[in-house]
C-alpha cells in the first residue's frame, strides 16, 4: 500500500550534542523530503553546533569536533532548510519528541519562526510501540527485513524511517494510505510547547511542571505575574517561551 500524499512529507533524522532542549544542538541534519508523486528528494549537512562535541555524543554518532569545523553553523542554513521544508509536513523515529522540538528551537535561535501548527506531525515511532518491539535498528529489520548499516547516521536514520512507513502500510492495512488516516490511528497529541512543560486540560493550557502543576497558565499569570518573568529568565527552551508568551498576549488582548 502506497502512502497517499495531500501535500510533500519531510522525515528529519538530527544527530546532536546531546538531549536537552534548551541547551544542545545539532551536528547533522538529514531531511528525506516525499512528494507527492512519492519522489524522494535528500538534503544532508553536517553542522558547526559551536560547540563542544562530548565525548560520548561522538560516542553514539562518530562526528566529532574536527569534523564540523569548517561546516557552516545552523544559523547559516537556517533559511535553506526553512525553504526546503516549506509546505510539508513533518516526519521521523521519535521525532515528536526531539527531532522536531530541537530543530524548532533552532530556528528561534537563528532568529526565524518555523510554524508548525498547520503541519500534520507524523511519528513513526509510535506505530511501533503500538504495533512492536522498540528501535529503528529493530524495526527496520522486523518490517523491512535488513539489517541497519550506519545507524545514527542522520541521512540513514530519516531514509529507513520512511522505508519503515512504507511497509507498516503493507502490514497494517488498518492505517490507511493517509497521514490523516494515520494519525488518527496513532492518535494525535495537543502540543503545547515540544518541552510539556505546559499540556491541554480540557481544552485549556495548565502547568505540567512545579507548584503550579495542574493550574491554568492563564490564571497563574493573573494571580503571580512574576512567574512570567521568571520563566523568561530561566533556563527553558525557546519554543516553552514563545508559548508562554503567546499565552500572555492573548490574555492581554481579552482585558482590552
Amino acid at each position: 500500500m502506497a502512502l497517499q500524499l495531500q501535500k510533500p512529507i519531510a522525515f528529519i533524522d538530527l544527530e546532536t550534542t546531546g538531549t536537552n532542549l534548551g541547551t544542545d544542538r545539532i551536528v547533522e541534519i538529514a531531511i528525506v523530503r516525499i512528494g507527492k508523486d512519492n519522489s524522494r528528494t535528500v538534503k544532508r549537512k553536517l553542522i558547526n553546533p559551536e560547540m563542544p562535541i562530548p565525548v560520548g555524543a561522538s560516542d553514539v554518532h562518530g562526528i566529532t569536533d574536527e569534523m564540523v569545523r569548517d561546516a557552516p553553523s545552523f544559523r547559516q542554513v537556517a533559511n535553506e532548510m526553512k525553504q526546503f521544508l516549506d509546505n510539508c509536513d513533518l516526519a521521523g523515529y521519535n521525532s515528536n519528541r526531539f527531532d522536531i522540538p530541537l530543530l524548532v528551537e533552532e530556528f528561534l535561535r537563528a532568529g526565524l519562526e518555523f510554524e508548525v501548527g498547520s503541519r500534520r506531525l507524523l511519528d513513526v515511532q509510535k506505530i511501533f510501540h503500538l504495533m512492536e518491539q522498540r528501535t529503528l535498528s529493530a524495526a527496520y529489520k522486523f518490517y523491512c527485513n535488513k539489517t541497519l548499516d550506519g545507524a545514527h547516521s542522520a541521512e540513514v536514520d530519516a531514509t529507513a524511517t520512511w522505508e519503515v512507513l512504507e511497509a507498516q502500510l503493507v502490514r497494517y492495512p488498518q492505517l490507511g494510505d493517509t497521514v490523516d488516516s494515520i494519525i488518527k490511528f496513532i492518535g494525535e497529541e495537543q502540543i503545547v510547547d515540544f518541552a510539556r512543560r505546559f499540556v491541554f486540560q480540557n481544552g485549556v493550557e495548565v502547568f505540567n511542571f512545579g507548584k503550579h502543576k495542574g493550574r491554568p497558565v492563564t490564571e497563574v499569570l493573573k494571580s503571580e505575574p512574576q512567574y512570567y518573568d521568571w520563566m523568561m529568565k530561566g533556563d527553558f527552551p525557546l519554543h516553552t517561551k514563545q508559548k508562554l508568551t503567546e499565552i500572555l498576549n492573548r490574555t492581554l488582548l481579552k482585558k482590552s
